[in-house]
């Protein structure tokens, strides 16, 4: 007997990924198999991301590529996952209306009995949140292609409502999961062979689990699951800057095998911004959590989302972010014009009013920036030595290998007799500005 066929295409951050994987675990336990190709499915996931309105547009364009599967197919059921679904909830199904399912990311275990119910023209729809649900029980199937390096999901949710974010409202209150069942998961990576664990959450270092008999913050999680092995490589993310304690980068810069590379975003170099923002600390703050990082950890990477053209911003607001981008020296950076996201309160109560061309000429001015400054900060690298966890063959030759430093730079060299899983000490020997090229010693 063939067994039913999934196929699912993800969308947006890592903590979608993630969820991906929970949902394959959910459903290999009721007989389906993972497929590469959408045609060959009997079930078509689409798990989406509602951050910017071009991330939504192109989720429209590509399920309609799945519509004329359908015609073909008329028993191809075809849902969509993730925070699209939990923000427009009924109002997809009414618009496409070939849609099976629309799911949120609190209801993947109710996926099973969905897709039972659907057919016959039926469709389906859960998008309750929930304030409990972490999934901590539940196995991910590992979707990464290399075996290397995987992802642990430690919380959900988000609390800070910045004003113009959709995350609270898409994926929930904050909670965070249980810390034995994430050393649980991580001791099972270790025996499978990965090298590499990145834990995740909206805001992974707000992550706090209360017993009665302690308080787990952050930083002590990040220890015990870094003291699961030494051969583990250990990565966060995303920080958010009023939650970076001077014990989390003690505890950073203390521990061999937490990765000296961090995560921050500042969003707006202007104090006035972030307070419309409603981003809870000033640029003054922001400086004094990095100035702490390069002084504990002189050699830590560093990088950083930023959002160009928010409500109000001025020219002098414009210039205080590409000033603080040259002050910190990141080396790499997420650039974004704004987009206004509906039910935010930016949306609600601020006017979208900085022009468009002005926002497309400001985000031009800030990638220019950061390429100066990556290609400075790559530059100054070479000549030093890396120990790099070689991850990929390189897509230019097969003759070359890929991987990333402890900082989080990526680095390309010859392969000699290297294979994927290994360490390797890479000696920097030239750059661009996005690689580290370099050699075996």
């Amino acid at each position: 007997m063939n067994s039913k066929k999934l196929f699912i295409e993800t969308y947006g951050c890592q903590m979608n990924i993630s969820d991906s994987e929970v949902v394959v675990s959910i459903l290999e336990k009721e007989g389906y198999e993972l497929t590469d190709a959408a045609k060959d499915a009997d079930v078509i996931f689409v798990n989406t991301c509602s951050i910017r309105d071009n991330a939504e547009k192109k989720v429209r364009n590509r399920i309609q590529e799945f519509k004329h599967l359908k015609r073909k197919k008329p028993n191809l059921k075809i849902g969509i996952l993730g925070c699209m679904a939990e923000r427009l909830k009924d109002t997809l199904l009414e618009e496409e209306s070939f849609i099976d399912m629309v799911v949120g990311p609190d209801a993947y275990r109710d996926l099973p009995s969905l897709i039972s119910q659907t057919g016959d023209g039926r469709q389906m729809a859960n998008t309750v949140l929930s304030l409990e649900e972490t999934y901590e029980e539940i196995t991910p199937v590992r979707l990464d292609r290399n075996g290397v390096s995987a992802f642990i999901s430690i919380m959900r949710g988000c609390d800070n409502y910045c004003s113009y974010c959709v995350v609270p409202y898409t994926r929930g209150h904050e909670r965070s999961r249980n810390p034995k069942s994430i050393i649980t998961e991580a001791k099972d990576l270790l025996k499978k062979g990965y090298k590499e664990i990145t834990l995740l959450g909206q805001n992974v270092n707000s992550y706090n689990w209360k017993t009665d008999d302690e308080t787990l913050n952050f930083s002590k999680l990040l220890k015990q699951v870094a003291n699961v092995s030494t051969e583990l490589r250990i990565r966060f993310s995303t920080s958010h800057p009023k939650d970076i304690s001077d014990e989390l980068i003690e505890t950073i810069a203390n521990t061999n095998n937490i990765c000296n590379s961090i995560h921050l975003p500042v969003q707006s170099g202007s104090s006035d911004v972030l307070k419309r923002m409603k981003r809870s600390y000033d640029i003054e703050w922001y400086m004094n959590r990095i100035n702490k990082i390069k002084s504990l950890i002189p050699n830590c990477g560093l990088s950083t989302d930023i959002i160009t053209g928010f409500c109000g911003e001025t020219d002098e607001e414009h210039n205080a972010t590409v000033a603080i981008m040259q002050e910190v020296g990141y080396d790499y950076a997420f650039m974004f014009k704004y987009s206004e996201r509906p039910d935010t309160f930016a949306a609600n109560r601020m006017a979208d009013d900085v022009d468009e061309a002005v926002k497309s000429a400001r985000l031009t001015e800030i990638i220019n920036m950061q390429q100066k400054t990556s290609l400075a900060s790559n530059k100054r690298d070479i000549g030093k030595v890396f120990r790099v966890l070689v991850e990929n063959v390189s897509k230019r030759s097969t003759a070359q290998m890929s991987g990333r430093s402890d900082e989080n730079k990526v680095m390309v060299f010859d392969r000699k007799n290297t294979v994927i899983g290994d360490y390797v000490n890479i000696k920097c020997t030239s750059c661009t500005v996005g690689t580290l090229l370099g050699e075996i010693i």
